[in-house]
């Protein structure tokens, strides 16, 4: 029996088709990744099994008695609660039970000996599901699951002091507590580091219930799903396999289709030869008109289309001095110190990736190199010529603007081919540059960002969590941009399969923090 069914399911925006008669399904116990590239729809898919937003045509429809948890990193954390309320409201339902215990009990001195046997037994039940649910294990569980995502130390901090990344971190670990029938996870290892990734892949690998997973990192994809749905031109195919089989059986898939496509080419390319040669001739025309007719009925195999991929190449201006940025017992932080005192040297054409947990101020120390923070004591030395290029890691409310408009308020001497021709290079589509950036999945955003960032000339690239939302053939352009790229590079990363190989060395930032880890 499916738990989720979606039939005929065709969206858009604008003129826009995202999807088109589209059905799926999910079974009790799948364990199922959505993969494909940005842009496809993915996160559109989810938004419209969670009722966020109604689709064009079809049908979504839930079994009954199934609780879906959804991890909405827009949902709202309300100043003035602790880390620890905000986890522990994923068991609201059983204080909610244990309530209405209390409320039984103090009603039962005015009830009749009917009534009071009735209450009783209700009670007893009520009892029996604060047993069934762990009720008197919740600080245990809280503790348990904080510690495992990185947030101990965070656990009576009020929520609304905290990054967003922080934040989308209370967000999943209240889902992963609540323990629904179906998870949906859209990106979950982002604003994670290894240690994190590593106990949230072990979390779900022995997840007992279904879930639906959005990740563009294949090797943490690979170890947690048993189902895969691949989302491409405008539909969803189902593998039911992992990953790294799910790879191989398309890319045979693609072949195979290629090899007969270009055969039936080969075929109709012959047959029009024929006919145009024998056509005319009256001893031949029959064989020709029934050529014709063979031709008439031939239907070409379509190929699998593949969606445009990035080219980045960052363009260099100039040589800065050889000293880039000196820090002398540097202490960063905002009204509180994040890091002991830190010495640090670099020097031009360095490639370094910053590392560590989640909170211990990576992205503060990068803010304050660049002067874009004061310190609260020590100094930077900063070195000459310096052309910086950053890319930060949030962006808050994207533009209403069009891609095209956004990008052209960057570069307002353009003409409207050489924007086009920047965005195409990124891997933006014409449908994708004439929309609204808001609009745009988080992996196109990302592009586009990229696209500004490429075209600045800078002899130094700080980038802030940069693989974010990109897509695997993204990811594996960007590495070889930079690895091409002639200046210094300090990035922070969580992804040692990206800037191992790139970077000529790591930075474990734990080292300095003034955080309990």
């Amino acid at each position: 029996m499916s738990i989720l069914e979606v039939k005929n399911l065709s969206h858009g925006f604008g003129d826009r088709a995202i999807f088109e008669d589209v059905s799926f399904r999910l079974l009790k116990g799948e364990h199922i990744g959505f993969v494909g590239a940005n842009g496809e729809g993915k996160s559109t898919f989810m938004s419209i099994i969670t009722g966020t937003l109604v689709p064009d045509e079809g049908k979504v429809t839930w079994s009954k008695k199934h609780r879906v948890g959804y991890m909405d990193q827009h949902a709202a954390l309300g100043k003035g609660k602790t880390t620890r309320e905000a986890l522990a409201e994923a068991f609201q339902y059983l204080f909610d039970i244990e309530a209405e215990i209390n409320d039984t009990y103090m009603k039962m001195a005015e009830m009749s000996e009917d009534e009071m046997n009735a209450a009783l037994e209700n009670v007893g039940e009520l009892q029996e599901e604060l047993d069934n649910g762990d009720f008197y294990l919740i600080d245990a569980k809280v503790e348990e699951t904080a510690r495992g995502l990185g947030l101990t130390n965070l656990l009576d901090k009020d929520v609304a002091d905290l990054s967003g990344g922080q934040r989308t971190k209370i967000l999943l670990g209240k889902l992963l507590l609540e323990k629904p029938d179906i998870l949906l996870l859209d990106e979950p290892t982002n604003y994670l580091d290894e240690e994190h990734i590593f106990w949230l892949k072990n979390y779900l690998k022995n997840y007992e219930n279904a879930f639906i997973l959005i990740s563009h990192d294949v090797a943490f994809m690979d170890e947690v799903v048993n189902i895969i749905y691949h989302v491409h031109g405008l539909g969803i195919t189902r593998y039911s396999m992992g990953y790294a089989d799910f790879e191989r059986v398309f890319e045979e898939k693609k072949a195979q289709l290629e090899a007969l496509h270009n055969a039936q080419v080969a075929e109709q390319a012959k047959l029009k030869d024929f006919i145009a040669r024998k056509k005319a001739n009256v001893a031949t025309s029959g064989q020709a008109k029934a050529r014709e007719k063979k031709l008439a009925k031939m239907e070409i195999i379509e190929t699998i289309s593949e969606k445009p991929k990035p080219h980045f190449d960052f363009q260099f201006s100039r040589k800065p001095s050889r000293l880039v940025f000196e820090a002398k017992d540097l202490v960063i932080g905002y009204s509180e110190p994040l890091s002991s005192k830190i010495n640090l040297k670099v020097e031009s054409g360095q490639k370094i990736a910053f590392v560590g947990s989640n909170g211990i101020g990576k992205s503060t120390l990068l803010k304050s190199l660049m002067g874009l923070i004061p310190s609260l004591s020590g100094e930077v030395e900063k070195g000459n010529f310096q052309d910086i290029a950053y890319y930060e890691q949030e962006i808050k409310n994207p533009s209403q603007k069009t891609v095209l408009d956004d990008l052209w308020d960057e570069y307002p001497g353009w003409n409207q081919a050489e924007l086009r021709g920047a965005l195409a290079r990124v891997g933006l589509t014409a449908k994708q540059i004439e929309s609204r950036v808001y609009v745009l999945s988080g992996g196109e955003q990302a592009k586009l960002r990229f696209a500004k960032l490429m075209n600045t000339e800078s002899n130094i690239l700080i980038l802030d969590e940069p693989t974010n939302h990109l897509d695997v053939d993204a990811k594996d352009e960007l590495k070889r941009a930079l690895s091409d790229y002639p200046g210094t590079i300090l990035m922070v990363s969580h992804e040692p399969e990206f800037y191992e190989g790139l970077v000529n060395e790591v930075i474990n930032c734990e080292e300095w923090t003034t955080r309990v880890l």
